[in-house]
């Protein structure tokens, strides 16, 4: 089986409102094995990157000025993608902004006509219900590590997506195993020894401060496209973190 697991930059929040996406990266799995194939690009959006966005990826309005249009890497990417299973977090945001620009240049097909799509957040929703399930929290759930991740980024993102995926989905579920040679699938789960809890020693890492002034900005941000409705300023709600982009 052949899958692609993909993320994108963008804009700003709203296709509708005419937010263009700037980067893609896409990480290629056969079989759930990374082949080492990826795709990466950046483009040149029709209007300015707001800088509520480039506060969460970096990317600035002068950067992308000499980089392709949508329209001139159109082909390629579709060539990459044709016929695979995409695994996106948080797909709808994703498979959205990709059929607004299909759309825009008259491309006779859209993502559902191209590939199936499987959403690892609604995967990791129905496996930790009621956990934050955003790509940092299962990162740490899962023991990756994605310290060098200072930005988001579309490609650097789909590679710890992959990550993530793969132990999502069947890779290991105890920090502790024995392998007895009942494995599980992928043959990456042995059977399970148990410790006692006073041999574990948990870190608690905290946001620094531009981490903080990050997710402040995309909040402000959120909240204006919401109309005032974004309920983490609202106080303490309880729950998951929003899926930032």
């Amino acid at each position: 089986m052949r899958q692609v697991v993909l993320d994108t930059e963008t804009t700003g929040l709203e296709p509708s409102e005419g937010h263009n996406i700037i980067e893609i990266g896409c990480v290629e799995l056969t079989n759930r094995r990374l082949t080492g194939r990826t795709y990466h690009q950046y483009i040149k959006p029709n209007r300015e990157v707001e800088e509520e966005a480039i506060s969460v990826h970096g990317i600035t309005n002068e950067f992308l000025e000499d980089k392709p249009k949508f329209p001139e890497i159109t082909e390629e990417f579709i060539e990459f993608i044709r016929g695979a299973d995409l695994v996106i977090h948080n797909a709808a945001f994703d498979v959205g902004f990709i059929d607004a620009e299909l759309e825009r240049i008259g491309y006779p097909e859209r993502i559902a006509d191209i590939c199936t799509v499987t959403d690892s957040l609604l995967l990791a929703r129905k496996k930790h219900p009621g956990q934050k399930n955003n790509l940092d929290a299962l990162c740490r759930r899962y023991g990756i590590d994605n310290s060098h991740r200072e930005l988001h980024g579309a490609l650097l993102d789909s590679e710890i997506l992959a990550d993530v995926y793969l132990m999502l989905t069947g890779g290991q579920t105890s920090l502790i195993l024995a392998h007895e040679g009942e494995d599980g699938e992928d043959g990456a789960v042995g059977r399970i020894r148990r410790l006692e809890g006073d041999h574990w020693e948990l870190s608690v890492p905290r946001a620094d401060a531009d981490e903080m002034k990050a997710h402040e900005a995309f909040l402000a941000l959120l909240d204006k496209k919401s109309g005032g409705e974004c309920v983490w300023l609202k106080g303490d709600q309880g729950g998951e973190e929003p899926e930032l982009h």
